[in-house]
C-alpha cells in the first residue's frame, strides 16, 4: 500500500476527468475534440487504475498495465491525426496499432508461473514501453517543427504536455531497464506529473481554433527519423537477444553476448550504408506517408542545383539528377549532332557501344513523335503497347537497362537518356513518368545552353583572333604607306644625306614593328610591356618617323611627363593621329604636336589646319569600327586609339570645325603624379 502514489494518481485521474468533461461540453465542436476527449478519458481510467493498484494491491496491477497500453495508443493516435494522416496514409497506423495490441496482450499475460519467463516478460514490457515513449517523442517533435509560427502559438502547450508524459515514461522505464525494476518513488511521482500536464492541454484546447491538420512533415526529416527509430528498435531487440544469450549461455554466455552484439553492430552498419535499403525506405515513406510520391519543391531544387553546377560535365550531372528521381544507379545519355545522328555523350555504371544512332532510327523517331518514357521491361512483355517498337542492339544489349527518357526541347528531340534498373522497386505511374519527362526537358535546356556556351567561346576566340588580325593589317597598311612614300621620294632626294638618314631610320623602325607584329600573330595576342614612359621621348620618336611627310609635324613640349603604358601601343596611337592630321592637311598647312601637364594629367594635343569634321561625323562615324572616308582606309585606327586610351584610364577628345582644322587631345593620368622635367623642343 502506497498512499502517496494513490494521491498522485488520484489527482491525475481527477484532472483528466475534468478536462475530458470540458472538451465534451464547454469546448464541444473544437477541432479533434472527440479524439482528445477519448485520450483524456483513457488517461483518467489509467490513472484511476494506478491509484487503485497503489492502495489495493495486485488485482489492479494488471488492469493498470493494460490501460497504460490503451492510454499510450490513444495519445499516439491523437498525434497522428494532428499530423494529418488520412486515406491511404492511415495504413501506417496498422503496425503501430498491432504493436500496442501485442503490448497489451503481453501485459495481461505477464503473471506466469515460471520465474525466468516472468523476468523475461517484465524485461520485454519495459523495452516495449521505451520504444513507445521514443515514438511519442518523435511524433511530438515532427508536429511542432513543421507548424507555422501562428500554428505553434496554438499547439505549443499541447506539445509540451504530451511530450512531458512521454519523457517521464522514457525516464522511468530507462531506469527500470538498467536496474531491472521500476523505482517506486519515480512511479509514484508520475501521477503528479500527469496531473500538471492537464492545465497545459486545457490552454491549448482554448486556442485550438488555430490548429491545422495539413501534412507538413519534411520527407528528409521523416526519412532520417525513421532510420533513427529503426536503429533504436533494432538495438533494443539485439540488446534483448544479447541479454538472453548471456543469461542462458552459462560459461560461454558473456563471450556469446559480446560476439553477437559485435555482429549485430556490423550488420546495422552494412544496412545503413546500403543504397538499396535507403532507396526502399524512401519509397516506403513516400508510399505510406504522403499523397504524392515526390516532394516537388525539394526535387526541383535538387534537380536545378545539380544541373546548374559550375563547369563541364553537364551530361554526367543530368544522368545523376534524373537517376535520383527513380533511384537508378546510372545510365547513358545520347545527344543530337548535326541533325543527322545521336552520339553518346556520357555514361555512368554502364558501357554502351560508341557508335552513333542515326536520326532515322525507329527509337529516335518514336521518342520525337510520341515523347513517351519507354519502359523496356513493359516493352518486352507487351510490345503492342509501344506499337512494336524495335530497340537498337546497342541499348538492348546493356544489362539492367530499364527506362528510356526523351529529352525534348521546343518540341524537338534534343537527345535521350537510358536509366538502369532502380535500386528498389518503384511503381511507374503517371506521376513518375510526368516528372521524368519534365526533368528531361529541363536537362535538355541545360545541355543546349552548355552547347551554346561552348560554341560562343569558340566564336569569341575567332573574334579575338580576327580583331587582332584586323589591327595588325591596319598597322601593316601604315608601314606600307611609309615605305611607299620613301620609295617615291628616293628618286628625287636619294643624294640628300639627311634624307638617307631619315630613310634608314624609317626602314629600321618598320622592320622592328613588323617583327613585333609577327610575334603577336605567332603567340595569339599582344606582347605588352607596361611601364613608366617619358612622353617627351615617345612623342619625339613618333614625330621623327613622320619627318619625311608634308606638312612636316612640329613638336613642342612644356617639360616632360611620365605615364604608365606600353610604349609600342601608345606610340602607334600617337603615330596614327599624326598620320591622319598629315593626310587631312594640305602641304602648305600646319601640323603641331604639343605636351603639357595639368590637373595630374599629361595632355597631348595633335592639331592640324586641314579640312576639319562636322559634329555629326564625330558623333556618329569617327569612332565607329570599319567606317572610313579614305579609299584605302579600314576604319579601325580611331576606334583602336580610343579603346587603348580608355584602357589606360585616360580619354581621347576631339574638337573640330569644317574648313578650319581639328585638334585631338589625349589625357592620361600621370605616373605617381610625376613630371620628369625638361625643356621645350621643336
Amino acid at each position: 500500500m502506497n498512499p502517496v502514489a494513490g494521491w498522485s494518481y488520484g489527482s491525475a485521474a481527477l484532472a483528466f476527468l475534468l478536462l475530458a468533461a470540458a472538451v465534451a461540453t464547454v469546448w464541444r465542436g473544437r477541432p479533434h475534440g472527440r479524439m482528445l476527449a477519448l485520450a483524456c478519458m483513457c488517461t483518467c481510467a489509467w490513472a484511476a487504475a494506478c491509484a487503485a493498484a497503489a492502495l489495493l494491491g495486485a488485482p489492479w496491477t494488471a488492469v493498470a498495465d493494460l490501460l497504460e497500453a490503451v492510454r499510450g495508443a490513444a495519445w499516439t493516435a491523437f498525434l497522428f491525426i494532428l499530423l494529418g494522416y488520412r486515406g491511404e496514409q492511415r495504413g501506417i497506423l496498422i503496425p503501430v496499432a498491432a504493436a500496442y495490441a501485442l503490448y497489451a496482450l503481453a501485459a495481461g499475460l505477464r503473471e506466469v508461473s515460471e520465474p525466468v519467463a516472468q523476468l523475461a516478460g517484465t524485461q520485454a514490457l519495459v523495452l516495449a514501453r521505451l520504444g513507445f515513449a521514443v515514438l511519442g517523442m518523435l511524433l511530438v517533435e515532427h508536429l511542432y517543427r513543421n507548424k507555422t509560427a501562428q500554428q505553434r502559438w496554438a499547439i505549443k502547450f499541447a506539445c509540451m504536455a504530451i511530450l512531458a508524459m512521454f519523457v517521464f515514461d522514457f525516464y522511468m522505464y530507462s531506469d527500470a531497464a538498467l536496474l531491472r525494476g521500476v523505482n517506486p518513488d519515480i512511479w509514484a511521482a508520475r501521477g503528479f506529473g500527469a496531473a500538471l500536464c492537464a492545465p497545459l492541454l486545457a490552454i491549448s484546447v482554448a486556442r485550438s481554433a488555430s490548429w491545422s491538420t495539413g501534412l507538413s512533415v519534411s520527407r528528409s526529416m521523416l526519412f532520417h527519423s525513421a532510420a533513427l527509430a529503426g536503429c533504436a528498435v533494432y538495438l533494443l531487440l539485439m540488446g534483448t537477444a544479447g541479454y538472453f544469450l548471456r543469461y542462458f549461455g552459462g560459461r560461454w554466455g558473456p563471450v556469446m553476448q559480446l560476439a553477437f552484439l559485435f555482429g549485430a553492430g556490423v550488420l546495422l552498419a552494412v544496412i545503413l550504408f546500403s543504397g538499396s535499403f535507403r532507396a526502399w525506405l524512401k519509397v516506403f515513406i513516400s508510399k505510406h506517408f504522403y499523397t504524392y510520391h515526390y516532394d516537388y519543391r525539394e526535387e526541383w531544387m535538387r534537380l536545378t542545383r545539380a544541373l546548374s553546377e559550375h563547369g563541364h560535365g553537364v551530361a554526367e550531372r543530368a544522368i545523376h539528377a534524373l537517376g535520383a528521381l527513380v533511384e537508378s544507379p546510372g545510365g547513358a545519355l545520347w545527344v543530337r549532332r548535326d541533325d543527322s545522328r545521336f552520339e553518346l555523350a556520357a555514361h555512368i555504371n554502364t558501357t554502351p557501344a560508341q557508335e552513333a544512332l542515326p536520326a532515322g532510327d525507329p527509337l529516335c523517331m518514336f521518342l520525337e513523335a510520341r515523347q513517351w518514357v519507354v519502359d523496356l521491361r513493359e516493352l518486352a512483355a507487351s510490345p503492342g503497347a509501344y506499337d512494336g517498337l524495335a530497340i537498337p542492339a546497342a541499348i538492348a544489349a546493356l544489362p539492367r537497362a530499364r527506362l528510356v527518357v526523351p529529352l525534348v526541347l521546343h518540341g524537338r528531340l534534343a537527345g535521350f537518356m537510358l536509366l538502369l534498373e532502380p535500386r528498389s522497386r518503384i511503381a511507374l505511374n503517371w506521376e513518375v513518368i510526368d516528372l521524368l519527362k519534365i526533368a528531361g526537358s529541363q536537362a535538355a535546356s541545360h545541355l543546349a545552353q552548355q552547347e551554346a556556351a561552348d560554341a560562343l567561346m569558340v566564336a569569341r576566340q575567332f573574334e579575338s583572333f580576327n580583331r587582332m588580325s584586323t589591327f595588325i593589317v591596319h598597322d601593316l597598311k601604315n608601314l606600307v604607306s611609309q615605305l611607299s612614300l620613301l620609295s617615291s621620294n628616293a628618286q628625287t632626294h636619294s643624294a640628300n644625306p639627311e634624307f638617307q638618314r631619315d630613310m634608314a631610320e624609317t626602314v629600321a623602325h618598320s622592320v622592328r614593328k613588323m617583327k613585333l607584329l609577327l610575334q603577336r600573330l605567332s603567340r595569339g595576342g599582344a606582347l605588352e610591356r607596361t611601364g613608366p614612359l617619358s612622353m617627351a621621348e615617345l612623342l619625339g620618336r613618333a614625330v621623327a618617323l613622320k619627318a619625311a611627310f608634308e606638312p612636316r609635324p612640329v613638336l613642342a613640349c612644356e617639360g616632360d611627363a611620365a605615364v604608365l603604358a606600353d610604349a609600342e601601343r601608345l606610340e602607334r596611337v600617337v603615330g596614327h593621329l599624326i598620320q591622319n592630321a598629315i593626310e587631312a592637311t594640305p602641304k602648305e598647312g600646319r601640323v603641331a604636336v604639343s605636351l603639357r601637364t595639368a590637373g595630374g594629367e599629361a595632355l597631348v594635343e595633335v592639331t592640324d589646319t586641314g579640312a576639319g569634321m562636322s559634329e555629326e561625323f564625330i558623333r556618329e562615324r569617327l569612332f565607329k569600327p570599319f567606317e572610313s572616308t579614305k579609299a584605302a582606309g579600314m576604319g579601325i585606327g580611331a576606334f583602336e586609339s580610343r579603346e587603348y586610351i580608355r584602357e589606360l584610364g585616360g580619354r581621347l577628345e576631339v574638337s573640330s570645325q569644317p574648313l578650319c582644322g581639328t585638334t585631338f587631345r589625349i589625357a592620361l593620368p600621370l605616373h605617381e603624379a610625376g613630371r620628369i622635367g625638361g625643356a621645350d623642343a621643336a
